[in-house]
């Protein structure tokens, strides 16, 4: 079964973010996918676009080298920051063609976060613009008018923050991708189950698959970080104190008892694993009983 019949027969799946190298070689991103245990538990594996506006190597090629290669799913990233209406198009057509199809659709970090700071971000369209011409190119339609020889075949994502300090603007955000077209959610990470519980009730009428972000937590610095400069992030204070003076053991700890929770949520599709380039952390942060339900 492929992500998109998983999820329509309602099984628990495991998604792992990664990032592409900074580099050609890809030796190491491939035996760590290609593991036995890795592969036992993860359904599908996120390639990321230049994350924080950083270069690295295209989600789409490097995920179509992950599939043909080791056999495992992805889920490629596409931003609107670095290409325009035609370009965007272009890059969606050669990942159909790839046999690339499963998309998280993301307007992009903003240029200035990363290295090139001179660098204009296009922004012809936001990640709603973009998942409307995802689901164009599926009716067999250019984006804004004109008919394709060919209809793609692409399921598409987006990103959600169900700790959002403004929740009743994200979840009306949320229900117009619903209406733009998505086929399910990736969440940024979750801290406080009571919150997402408090989430998943709001949205309870918009029945797609929603995949909980995990982001295990691995130092007390880490989380000063989060605090100051991901505010949409909420970490609860009874977890920032267990953080003090630990490392990333106690984050493990921490992560599995939130996702024993949250895979008892029956609202819960999966969990999306936000390892943080260590690909390792993922085998050790999960095992069969935490994800029995697969």
């Amino acid at each position: 079964m492929n992500l998109r019949e998983k999820l329509a027969a309602n099984k628990f799946v495991v998604t792992v973010e990664l990032d592409p190298p900074q580099t050609l070689n890809i030796d190491k991103i491939l035996r760590e996918v290609n593991g036995t245990d890795f592969r036992k538990i993860v359904d599908a594996v996120n390639v990321t676009d230049c994350p924080l506006a950083k270069l690295r190597m295209s989600p789409i090629a490097l995920s179509h080298i992950i599939q043909e290669k080791i056999g495992l799913e992805t889920i490629f990233h596409i931003t609107c920051r670095d290409r325009n209406l035609l370009g965007l198009q272009a890059e969606l057509l050669g990942a159909a063609a790839l046999g690339v199809r499963n998309i998280l659709a993301l307007t992009g970090d903003p240029p200035d976060m990363g290295d090139y700071v001179k660098i204009t971000g296009v922004y012809d369209v936001d990640s709603i613009g973009l998942i409307k011409m995802v689901n164009s190119l599926n009716n067999g339609y250019k984006y804004l008018g004109g008919e394709l020889k060919d209809r793609t075949d692409f399921f598409v994502g987006a990103a959600v923050n169900p700790t959002a300090s403004n929740l009743k603007k994200e979840i009306e955000k949320f229900e117009e991708k619903v209406s733009s077209g998505i086929n399910f959610i990736q969440t940024q990470p979750i801290y406080d189950v009571e919150l997402l519980k408090k989430f998943l009730k709001l949205t309870s009428h918009i029945n797609i698959p929603k995949i909980i972000g995990i982001m295990p937590l691995k130092s007390y610095k880490m989380v000063e970080y989060i605090n100051n400069n991901l505010p949409g992030i909420f970490i609860p204070y009874k977890l920032q104190e267990r953080m003090k003076g630990k490392d990333v053991k106690e984050g493990i700890k921490i992560a599995r008892e939130i996702i024993n929770k949250i895979c008892k949520l029956k609202e819960v599709a999966g969990i999306h694993i936000f390892p943080l380039r260590d690909m390792e952390l993922v085998c050790s942060l999960l095992n069969q009983s935490l994800v029995n339900s697969k």
